[in-house]
């Protein structure tokens, strides 16, 4: 599964919404907050995730690409 960026600021957002927060108007900065976490999660993941493989010819730890 690829992480996309875009998609996970669109759940963010949902999920902001769901709970109450206002994305839209002229001062909410509620979008900006989504974009920023979804940046960074999807660079934290990429950049230092490890898949572990326990076992078998395959058995190591890998990064996440």
């Amino acid at each position: 599964m690829a992480l996309n960026k875009d998609s996970l600021k669109s759940k963010i957002e949902a999920e902001l919404k769901a709970q109450g927060i206002v994305l839209d108007g002229e001062h909410a900065r509620a979008s900006i907050i989504a974009i920023a976490v979804a940046n960074a999660v999807v660079d934290e993941i990429t950049q230092n995730g490890q898949v572990v493989v326990a076992s078998g010819s395959s058995a190591g730890s890998y990064s996440i690409l």
